[in-house]
């Protein structure tokens, strides 16, 4: 499975983090946004990159180069930021096969391989790790509607009354059939190729994507806040910076 990353974005909301720098190469913890995601898809068993690169693109093209731990990188170069499904668009001709997808602005500690071994088991077409948020976030995000045994039935980008709380998190795995979906797809009301637009077309075409609950966390990096948090958890703190080990020992001492 080729890995494609999306890391074209400029990060506005990043700075001053971002004013000499792409928001893929922002460190977290020491180590590059990017470099944390190549390193979870080669451990996920990526046979090669493709990486989507757009603002400050030299920068990423130099600092990763031509190959990542061993496995090819290929680098194609989205000119006008016109949302996920035309970034996506761009990798076509470098997949020809079933595919892992990571937004290259989002931290992971979470079961990404139970998504890959979905995928793998050639009982779905699609497989996203998503996860619950508080009902007043969900609209942030892409809102994904279940149906009994988790295969998802409707995707919406971002809606004003999300009638679910469970959003995607950023990962995904798709089979081609995801770029016919977003050559399909029609400018939504901001002007953007949608992802989740071309996949509401995927599953009215009869094809079943699956809903992998997160075990763990993952944190979107937007804002200077968003990498602080990221980094108290990766540090073995939670959201507020308190060493969670130690509460667990207060907790028990009680």
């Amino acid at each position: 499975m080729k890995a494609v990353v999306l890391a074209a974005g400029e990060g506005t909301r990043l700075r001053p983090l971002t004013e000499t720098r792409p928001k893929a190469l922002v460190e977290v913890d020491g180590k590059p946004i990017l470099v944390r995601c190549l390193e979870q898809l080669a451990d996920l068993g990526a046979d090669g990159f493709v990486i989507v690169v757009g603002y400050r693109a030299e920068q990423v093209i130099d600092a990763i180069g031509d190959e990542f731990q061993g496995l090819p990188v290929t680098y194609t170069y989205q000119r006008e930021r016109l949302g996920l499904a035309h970034a996506l668009l761009t990798v076509e001709a470098h997949v020809d096969g079933e595919f892992m997808l990571m937004l290259g602005d989002n931290v992971f500690q979470a079961n990404l391989a139970d998504v890959v071994a979905r995928q793998r088991s050639g009982e779905t077409d699609a497989a996203f790790l998503v996860e619950e948020v508080p009902w007043e976030e969900a609209s942030r995000y892409g809102v994904c509607v279940t149906d009994a045994n988790d295969a998802i039935v409707e995707v919406v980008e971002k809606p004003a009354e999300p009638t679910s709380n469970l959003v995607m998190t950023g990962f995904y795995t798709f089979s081609p059939a995801i770029f016919h979906a977003c050559h399909l797809v029609q400018p939504s009301a901001r002007g953007e190729y949608e992802l989740p637009d071309a996949i509401d077309l995927l599953i009215g075409s009869g094809r079943t994507i699956d809903a992998i609950r997160m075990d763990g966390w993952r944190t979107d990096i937007g804002y200077p806040t968003d990498r602080e948090a990221a980094e108290r958890r990766l540090r073995g703190l939670d959201v507020d910076g308190v060493e969670a080990d130690r509460v667990g020992v207060e907790a028990a001492d009680e």
